[in-house]
């Protein structure tokens, strides 16, 4: 049965997305304002309907932040990043160039300054990106990276990539580290959808003016902590994981 609901679940949430991207294009287009409503109108909508409909409760711990930051997070699936998105004011992305030619999400994401990177071009993406900033061309806001550059499973390894301390340093913003533990109940693949509460937590802030080794270890030690601690808390043993 959990299976069936998980199928209808995952099915409404994409034909949600094509109808709310094509209600909202109009005020899209001609405000950045619109895309910013039709995303968290969204977010709305798969949060109230991943609780009635597979039992997934979403929350968002910490002191979520208001000005100019970068945002550090692990990525699990396609739960972190609206709940992320939802609870931030002004949210866009380090994202895959190829997800700029994805139906809706491609259009939303230009209107929204997403940062798009073409592989092995991270740091020219990047360059272009801070100066557009500083000489008033792109909106500020809360820049979010997945430092380690992809979905990672629970339990799963991955290294974390420097890009991440590059940002860091060029930005010159103080950066707030995000643990997770939504891939206990959405998982990066497949329909299957497991009941349980889903957690981004933002970590206290890292201040600026650390070194690249420096930043990045504590980074990866701060978020990795306190993800299997939330994995933990939802009945999951991330050590056990090989």
């Amino acid at each position: 049965m959990q299976m069936i609901r998980s199928a209808l679940f995952v099915g409404q949430i994409y034909v949600a997305m094509l109808v709310l991207g094509i209600v909202f294009a109009p005020y899209a287009i001609v405000s950045r304002n619109g895309a910013y409503a039709a995303c968290k109108t969204y977010c709305k909508w798969v949060f109230w309907t991943m609780g009635w409909m597979v039992g997934i409760k979403g929350e968002v711990r910490g002191d979520v932040p208001q000005g100019e930051v970068l945002i550090a997070s692990k990525h699990q699936s396609f739960l972190d990043i609206m709940l992320i998105f939802h609870a931030l004011p002004a949210a866009k992305f380090i994202m895959k160039r190829e997800l700029l030619y994805a139906p809706i999400i491609g259009i939303y994401a230009k209107r929204l300054g997403c940062v798009p990177v073409a592989r092995g071009k991270r740091g020219a993406a990047i360059a272009k990106m801070v100066a557009d900033v500083e000489a008033g061309r792109a909106h500020p806001g809360q820049l979010i990276i997945y430092s380690q550059g992809t979905r990672v499973a629970p339990g799963a390894k991955v290294p974390y990539k420097v890009g991440t301390a590059v940002l860091y340093q060029q930005l010159g913003q103080p950066c707030v580290p995000v643990a997770t533990n939504v891939g206990l109940f959405w998982p990066r693949k497949g329909i299957s959808r497991r009941p349980g509460t889903a957690v981004v937590e933002f970590l206290p802030e890292m201040l600026e003016g650390m070194s690249k080794d420096e930043f990045m270890a504590q980074l990866e030690s701060t978020v990795e902590a306190r993800s299997d601690a939330l994995m933990r808390e939802g009945g999951f043993e991330p050590n056990g994981v090989h």
